[in-house]
C-alpha cells in the first residue's frame, strides 16, 4: 500500500513572538576561526575563554577530527559556567531539548508544545505538530506532552512526538519541514524515549511497554518526492514500524514495564533500555531487534534516564537517588554507584562526555562526576586566574534559578503558597565547541505548572 500524505499547517512565528525567526541555516557555519599559534606562556582555561571572547581563539583546545575538547578543558569547564535564565512565558515543564546550531535549541514540553528558542535573543518560535490520519486518534491526555527529541547522526533529521504523543514524528533539518509520522500500527501509549541507530533507522520506547524500530525511506527526504500539495502546504508520509518488541514483564511488577529510556551503542550495534519496574534490557539492533538479556537494577525506584559512554562501553542509569553503571559484558561491576545526595528528589537527566558525567537532579542542581577517578568534581579553592589552586573538598554543585511558577489554586491550596520551589532539571544538552550548556525543566510535583530554562556559559 502506498503511504498516504497529509497536509500540515504552515509554520509561522506565534503572535507573542517579538520578532520573526531566522532560518536555522543562517546560524550555521564554522564555530571556530582558523587555527592560530598561541603564546607558550598562556595556557590556562581562563585565558582560553578570554581569547575566545575577543576572537583570538586558536585551535589548540580542539583535538581530533570531531573537534573534541581535551580532557583538561572538559574537567575544568563546569566550575567556570555562569547562568543566564531564559524566559519561556507560560509554557509548562520542558522535558526534552537539543541544540540545532550555535544559537538555537529545540525543546518539547509537558503542554505538548514543540518550539525553538534563540539563546541569544530569547525569541521563541513554535513548530506545528504532525497530526494522525484521523483526528479522533489524536485525542490523548493533555498532560502527557513531548518527552523526547533526538537528532540523527548526520544532524539532518529530528525525531520527536506528534500531536498524538503515541506517534513518532520526523522532521527534516535545518528547515524543520515534516517528513513522516509513525502512526500506523505503532505505540498505543505515550512515547517516552527515542534513539537513532543510523540516519535512516530510529527506535522509540513507549509507556505501553513496547520498543518500535522505524525505517525511513531515503526518498522521503532526498528531494525525489514533492513535499507540497496543491495548496502549497507541506505534506508528510504515514509509516508503520519495521519491528516491535515487548519488554518482558517482571513477576514483582507485571503492570509497570513502561519503557522509560533508551541508549544506542554504535560500536556494538546494541540498544539498551530501562523500564520502570527496575530492569535494564539489551537488544542486538540491526534491521530487527533481538533481545540479549534483562538485568535487575540495584536501585529500582524512578529509573527514568539512561546514557551510554562509547569510550568505556558503559551504560549509566539514573534512579531516585543514585546513578548505576552497567557493562553488560562483565558479570560484576567494578564501578560503584554514585549517590546524588540531593534530598531524594531523583536523577532526572544524564549525559556523558568523555569521562565526565553530568547529572541533572530533581532539586534544581547540576553535579559532575569523573568516572575514572570515581568521584564528583570539586570546587577549587580561591586563587588567581593564573594559579592552579587545589580542590576545596566541597563537591561542585551548580544551582539553577527560580524559573516561572503558576500561582494557581492548586499551588495555593496544596503547596502552602511556597514561592521558592526547586525545579527538576528534566533535560540538558551541551554545545561543546562553544562551551555552552542548555538546561531546562520545571517543578517536580505533577500538578504544579511552571518552567525553567537557562544558558550556562
Amino acid at each position: 500500500m502506498a503511504p498516504q500524505q497529509t497536509g500540515s499547517r504552515k509554520r509561522k512565528a506565534p503572535a507573542e513572538s517579538s520578532s520573526s525567526q531566522g532560518s536555522a541555516a543562517d546560524a550555521e557555519g564554522p564555530l571556530l576561526p582558523k587555527k592560530q599559534k598561541r603564546p607558550a606562556t598562556r595556557r590556562s582555561l581562563v585565558h582560553y575563554l578570554k581569547d575566545r571572547e575577543v576572537g583570538a581563539l586558536g585551535g589548540a583546545w580542539l583535538s581530533g577530527s570531531k573537534g573534541e575538547l581535551p580532557g583538561y578543558a572538559v574537567q575544568k569547564l563546569p566550575e567556570l559556567l555562569r547562568e543566564r535564565e531564559l524566559a519561556l512565558g507560560t509554557l509548562n515543564k520542558v522535558f526534552a531539548s537539543q541544540w540545532l546550531n550555535a544559537r538555537q535549541v529545540v525543546c518539547g514540553t509537558k503542554c505538548n508544545t514543540l518550539f525553538v528558542v534563540d539563546v541569544h535573543s530569547g525569541q521563541i518560535t513554535r513548530i506545528p505538530l504532525m497530526r494522525d490520519r484521523g483526528p479522533w486518534l489524536a485525542r490523548a491526555q493533555p498532560s502527557c506532552g513531548i518527552h523526547a527529541i533526538e537528532l540523527s547522526p548526520s544532524k539532518t533529521l529530528l525525531a520527536t512526538g506528534g500531536e498524538n504523543p503515541n506517534s513518532l514524528a520526523v522532521y527534516q533539518l535545518p528547515t524543520l519541514d515534516p517528513v513522516c509520522l509513525g502512526d500506523r500500527h505503532g505505540h498505543k501509549d505515550w512515547i517516552f524515549t527515542i534513539a537513532w541507530m543510523s540516519d535512516t533507522v530510529v527506535v522509540s520506547g513507549s509507556r505501553d511497554g513496547t520498543v518500535a524500530l522505524w525505517q525511513m525511506d531515503p526518498d522521503m527526504f532526498n528531494g525525489s518526492i514533492s513535499w507540497q500539495n496543491d495548496a502549497g502546504l507541506p505534506v508528510y508520509t504515514h509509516i508503520r514500524p519495521r519491528d516491535m518488541e515487548t519488554i518482558p514483564r517482571s513477576s514483582t511488577s507485571p503492570t509497570n514495564h513502561k519503557v522509560r529510556a533508551l541508549a544506542f551503542s554504535g560500536k556494538n550495534q546494541e540498544l539498551g533500555a530501562v523500564s520502570l519496574d527496575g530492569y535494564f534490557h539489551l537488544w542486538k539492533a540491526r534491521s530487527t531487534l533481538s533481545r540479549l538479556l534483562s538485568i535487575r537494577l540495584p536501585y529500582c525506584r524512578d529509573n527514568v534516564c539512561l546514557t551510554y559512554c562509547e569510550e568505556l562501553s558503559l551504560y549509566a542509569v539514573g534512579s531516585q537517588s543514585h546513578v548505576s553503571f552497567l557493562d553488560p559484558r562483565q558479570g560484576h561491576q567494578n564501578i560503584r554507584p554514585l549517590c546524588s545526595r540531593d534530598g531524594g528528589m531523583g536523577v532526572r537527566s544524564l549525559s556523558f562526555y568523555q569521562y565526565i558525567i553530568t547529572v541533572g537532579t530533581g532539586h534544581g542542581s547540576l553535579l559532575f562526576y569523573d568516572i575514572r577517578a570515581q568521584k564528583f568534581l570539586e570546587e577549587r579553592a580561591s586563587g588567581s586566574p593564573d594559579s592552579c589552586p587545589g580542590p576545596s573538598g566541597r563537591k561542585l554543585k551548580l544551582t539553577c534559578g527560580r524559573g516561572w511558577l503558576n500561582h494557581d489554586d492548586l499551588w495555593v491550596n496544596y503547596f502552602g503558597r511556597i514561592d521558592d520551589f526547586p525545579n527538576a532539571l528534566y533535560t540538558h544538552c551541551y554545545n561543546w565547541p562553544e562551551m555552552k550548556l542548555f538546561v531546562a525543566g520545571g517543578p517536580l510535583p505533577s500538578g504544579l505548572h511552571g518552567n525553567y530554562a537557562g544558558l550556562w556559559s
